[in-house]
């Protein structure tokens, strides 16, 4: 019987599904050793070689170790990944390294050493895959919804299941089994009674009866919430400010039509008269880059970056400043 390599790859943007698959691995070790130490580390807050001595040390106190490294992206020194080869060669069975990127591709040398059976890309969903998983959801839960409302869901909401599945439930909590969801509801939950994300950031800054000063301190403040809330990821941030802007130029190329819900609409032609098309696409290039910087510099100036961000899309309109150094 061939050896199980405990060593996997998940990679990809659906952090709903590839979540799941990391607990899945979690979940076998479990039934089958019981008592597992649990850690989880960020590549670039955590020296790679106290992560391996964590996995080949094992412990006193359980029967197995699980260790689940994120940003593996910026795992590229030859010294790190010799670790995981040498580590390779005489794995217990009683451990288990999950390497996790939001990225699709990871260093070559990398995935080269993951068994093809343990590498998974986890892709956002296609675009005609979204509403029927809406739809279904509620359905499943015993309620029932339209395509609009499902449709301005999605408008709300970043596309992934992890995000839908957490702000769709809150759904279950208002309103009874048989109950059908309407427009008027998803704006109700999702607009007037929500924690700040990605979502309601942007419209504070479309906010275009104010000036840009002024929609620029009141995002300052939307942001900060954020970073104290449980959506605080940086990675949500801009993913969820990534759409929001994809969604502005298409409305700028065919208005209502491309946007489902009045709210949606309203909110969307105030962009539109705040940013065009070419500074909309600015600013896409602007937040794909500060995701970069961020991954690449860790967490001491994620806030900065941040901050610096926002000033570039409302004051700058997507133009970009001086790079901030950190020495």
């Amino acid at each position: 019987m061939q050896k199980q390599v405990p060593l996997y790859l998940y990679t990809g943007p659906e952090f709903g599904e590839r979540d799941e698959a990391v607990k899945k691995v979690l979940s076998g070790l479990q039934k089958q050793y019981s008592e597992i130490d649990e850690h989880y580390f960020y590549i670039s807050e955590t020296p790679f070689n106290e992560i391996m001595t964590i996995l080949q040390s094992g412990t006193l106190f359980s029967n197995g170790v699980f260790v689940v490294c994120k940003n593996v992206e910026l795992l590229k020194k030859k010294e790190d990944i010799d670790m995981i080869s040498s580590w390779l060669k005489n794995a217990e069975p009683t451990t288990a390294l999950v390497l996790v990127s939001d990225d699709i591709s990871v260093d070559a040398k990398l995935e080269k050493l993951v068994p093809p059976a343990n590498r998974i890309k986890f892709w956002e969903m296609f675009e005609n895959k979204k509403l029927p998983w809406v739809q279904n959801f509620f359905q499943k839960n015993g309620y029932k919804i339209g395509e609009d409302a499902s449709q301005l869901i999605l408008d709300l909401i970043e596309n992934n299941t992890q995000a839908l599945a957490s702000e769709c439930s809150r759904f279950f909590l208002c309103f009874p089994k048989e109950h059908e969801i309407t427009e008027e509801d998803v704006e109700s939950i999702l607009t007037h009674d929500r924690e700040e994300n990605a979502f309601t950031l942007f419209n504070q800054i479309s906010d275009n009866s104010v000036n840009a000063h002024t929609r620029f301190e009141k995002g300052l403040g939307v942001l900060q919430k954020i970073r104290f809330s449980k959506e605080s990821s940086s990675v949500m941030i801009i993913a969820g400010l990534a759409s929001c802007f994809r969604k502005l130029i298409l409305y700028c190329k065919k208005g209502d039509s491309a946007i489902f819900g009045k709210t949606m609409q309203k909110q969307y032609a105030k962009a539109a008269q705040i940013w065009s098309v070419g500074q909309a696409t600015a600013i896409l290039a602007d937040l794909a880059s500060t995701d970069m910087e961020i991954r690449s510099g860790g967490s001491m100036m994620e806030d900065v970056l941040l901050q610096k961000l926002l000033y570039e899309i409302v004051i700058k309109k997507g133009a970009r400043i001086q790079s901030i150094q950190s020495e």
